[in-house]
């Protein structure tokens, strides 16, 4: 099912708005952290479903509120001095998008991390009041098996996936 009747619009998202989070399992507790949105703009068409655009997350300014694990997860796991940053590019959005309140979709893309592009769907619920729009969607990213460096050591058992959260906001245009 394709995006009806909404006709093609760009989706504009507000970093100030924009909150991305996400949790790690580990030994005893939940990592919780934050990635800062540096842009996104989302295209998409109604009629084909096509959508194309770029989403930027800033994962050189992620963190946990713990510094040796922040400076862990930027030195030995994410290596953001290398790659400092995440990119979503969409290619297809399915669903019924309305024109006002809320729409369940899934975006379709590839997400650009740590050196190499992956397919990814993210579930997302949007609501759309007059050119305002809000998304709470969420991606599991299994990063080990995506070639990052797995954290845990001796006693410290860290999860194998990153659950992200994204609660993004923004215009229509």
């Amino acid at each position: 099912m394709v995006l009806a009747p909404l006709l093609a619009a760009a989706l504009v998202l507000s970093p100030k708005e924009t909150k991305v989070t996400f949790t790690l399992d580990a030994t005893a507790h939940t990592v919780h952290g934050t990635v800062p949105l540096t842009s996104g703009t989302i295209q998409f068409d109604a009629g084909t479903g096509h959508a194309s655009g770029e989403v930027v997350l800033d994962l050189a300014r992620a963190q946990t509120g713990n510094k040796g694990r922040d400076e862990d997860m930027h030195g030995k796991v994410l290596e953001s001095a290398r790659f400092p940053q995440a990119v979503f590019r969409p290619h297809q959005i399915q669903g019924t998008l309305r024109p006002s309140g809320t729409s369940d979709v899934v975006l379709k893309g590839t997400l650009l991390f740590h050196g190499a592009e992956h397919p990814v769907e993210i579930p997302a619920k949007v609501t759309l009041s007059g050119s305002h729009a809000t998304a709470d969607g969420h991606l599991t990213i299994p990063y080990v098996a995506w070639g990052l460096r797995d954290p845990s050591m001796f006693v410290l058992r860290v999860g194998k996936t990153v659950e992200v959260h994204l609660q993004a906001a923004g215009d229509l245009r």
